[in-house]
């Protein structure tokens, strides 16, 4: 299901695209699609902006998860693609190379703050402290390359309950579960040194051993709307959600963080990288719509005014990027600097 942010307002007058290399149709407000982890920033920056420029429209901005969302950004130029591609992860070299080979040439890149991949589980339900190393060996379809056979908690380490493992997570287009297979699947999957051999190798058998989820039902994927992970785990004690910090915290009179190497899922952890699931947030922004479509520079230069420390974000669950890279993301947002994709994977 898609989550839309669409509030009718008086608008300004609809400005042709031809700018865009897309002269065929107009739009007259902001369309941004992308991350479910992202979507509630953004609808909170653009509930701020609609009250700062009444003038103009308010913008759509729809939840389809990361990876839908960067395909859909990158499919071309004009009124009828999105002018923002939110996403939980930065965008992939490949997905880069297909942009420019749509003509999508000049892409913005702006890390809007900080977020958590967050492994919780109803108050007064199971509570464990886990390491990556744990969720690899729980999750894995083939740990190791070896057969799942783990059906309890207490199977992978004799430590933790004696409980059947249940994990509501994210579907393979999110961006969360990105986020998941590299901050803690991979480095999970890395504590075996047959691992390192097998990379050099083989490195799509590495890929497949270390990254996919096991689908016999211990991993739920529960679709793109993380509301639906919380009220899943809220009605199941022993079982364990997995999403964007900023849902944790937004329930925290419902929800308990589960440490992770035994550092709790807290603002000042994941701020400090300290928390082992941290990981930042961005929008990417096509440069040549941003003089054709009404009042997207003014919506782009609103996000620096509300992602600082303590600021309207932080209210929310966005964990502040340190000093140097929000000073960047600023300069992106109002400079319009635009990303040669030399450091992206």
């Amino acid at each position: 299901m898609k989550a839309v942010l669409s509030i009718s307002l008086v608008g300004a007058a609809a400005l042709t695209l031809a700018a865009c290399g897309d002269g065929s149709g107009s739009r007259d407000f902001i369309r941004a699609v992308g991350s479910s982890t992202v979507y509630p920033f953004a609808k909170a920056v653009s509930e701020s902006f609609s009250r700062d420029y009444p003038e103009f429209k308010s913008p759509v901005i729809e939840a389809i998860g990361s990876g839908a969302g960067i395909a859909s950004f990158c499919e071309g130029q004009g009124p009828n693609t999105p002018d923002i591609a939110n996403a939980s992860r930065r965008m992939k070299a490949s997905e880069f190379a297909t942009c420019q080979a749509n003509g999508v040439n000049d892409i913005v890149e702006i890390q809007v703050g900080l977020d958590g991949i967050a492994f919780a589980a109803a108050n007064n339900g199971i509570s464990m402290n886990l390491t990556p190393k744990i969720v690899y060996e729980a999750l894995a379809a083939n740990p190791y390359g070896e057969p799942q056979t783990a059906e309890n908690w207490s199977d992978v380490d004799p430590s933790l309950p004696d409980l059947p493992i249940l994990v509501y997570g994210p579907p393979s287009t999110s961006g969360t579960r990105d986020a998941l297979k590299e901050l803690v699947l991979e480095p999970g999957c890395a504590t075996n040194s047959e691992m390192e051999a097998l990379e050099a190798s083989d490195e799509d058998q590495y890929d497949r051993v270390c990254t996919e989820v096991r689908s016999d039902g211990a991993y739920v994927d529960q679709g793109e709307q993380d509301n639906l992970i919380v009220q899943k785990i809220e009605s199941n004690p022993n079982s364990v959600g997995i999403f964007g910090y900023s849902y944790l915290e937004e329930n925290l009179d419902r929800l308990s963080g589960l440490r992770m190497n035994g550092v709790e899922p807290t603002y000042d952890n994941i701020a400090s990288f300290e928390y082992p699931g941290a990981r930042p947030l961005y929008m990417y922004v096509k440069k040549t719509h941003i003089n054709a479509i009404p009042g997207l520079k003014q919506y782009l230069a609103q996000w620096p005014k509300m992602w600082e420390k303590g600021g309207r974000l932080a209210s929310i669950g966005l964990v502040a990027s340190p000093p140097e890279a929000a000073a960047a993301s600023a300069e992106a947002a109002t400079q319009y600097t635009t990303l040669d994709g030399s450091q992206l994977q």
